[in-house]
C-alpha cells in the first residue's frame, strides 16, 4: 500500500473516528485520524451549514498535512426547535459541553412536548479534499427519528441515547454499532461517497 492511498479522517473524536474506520475498512485504504498527527490544525467551524464546515475541515487540513482528508460535519435537527441544534449540536449547551450536558439541555428545551411532536433527523455531510485543498467529492445523508423524553442505552455518542429509530422503537444507544452502521446518517453518507473516494485515491496512486 503506497503513501498516496492514505486517507486522513478529519476528526479527533475517537468514537467518531472508530465509526468511520469501520465504515471504510473494506475499501483497502490506510486510515488515520487527526490523533495521529500532532501538528494537525484546529479548524474553526464557523460555516453556515454542515456542507461549509465539512469542506473547511477537509480542505484546510489536507493542504496543511499534504494528505487526502475526509472532512465530516454532522448534527441533530429538531423540528420543534426550528432546526436547532443543527450545526451547533456539539456545543448546544455551551462551548466544551459534554454529551450528557447537551442531552440534558435538549430535553429541557423540549419540555413536556409529546413524543409524536418530537420529530428530528440527523444530518451528515462528508467532503473529501486532495492535498492541494481542492474538494473532489461530497455526499450528504439523513436519518429520521424521534427524541425520547429520557436517554436509554449506552452505545454510540452524542444524542444517540435520545434518538429513537421509529422502525425499531429503540434508540441508537440501545441498538448498538451493528445497526447504526447500516442505518445512520454517517453510514449512508459514507456509503454514497466511498466508491468515488476509492477511485480518486487509486487514480492518485
Amino acid at each position: 500500500m503506497t503513501h498516496r492511498r492514505l486517507l486522513v479522517l478529519g476528526t479527533r473524536n475517537q468514537k467518531k473516528a472508530a465509526e468511520l474506520i469501520g465504515l471504510l475498512s473494506c475499501w483497502g485504504l490506510e486510515l488515520k485520524s487527526l490523533a495521529d498527527f500532532p501538528n494537525a490544525l484546529d479548524v474553526v467551524e464557523d460555516g453556515n451549514s454542515f456542507a461549509e464546515n465539512a469542506a473547511k475541515k477537509a480542505a484546510q487540513q489536507a493542504q496543511h498535512l499534504q494528505c487526502w482528508v475526509l472532512g465530516e460535519d454532522s448534527g441533530l435537527v429538531v423540528d420543534a426547535l426550528n432546526g436547532s441544534p443543527g450545526i451547533f449540536s456539539a456545543r448546544f449547551a455551551g462551548p466544551g459541553a459534554s454529551d450528557e450536558e447537551n442531552n440534558l439541555h435538549l430535553l429541557a428545551q423540549l419540555g413536556d412536548l409529546p413524543l409524536p411532536k418530537r420529530t428530528a433527523h440527523y444530518v451528515c455531510h462528508a467532503a473529501v479534499s486532495d492535498p492541494d485543498g481542492e474538494i473532489r467529492a461530497t455526499s450528504e445523508a439523513r436519518c429520521h427519528g424521534l427524541i425520547r423524553t429520557q436517554g436509554v442505552g449506552t452505545h454510540g455518542f452524542g444524542y444517540d441515547p435520545l434518538f429513537e429509530i421509529r422502525e425499531y422503537h429503540q434508540t441508537f444507544g440501545q441498538l448498538g454499532p451493528a445497526v447504526k452502521t447500516c442505518l445512520s446518517h454517517r453510514a449512508r453518507a459514507v456509503a454514497r461517497l466511498a466508491p468515488r473516494l476509492a477511485s480518486l485515491l487509486a487514480e492518485s496512486a
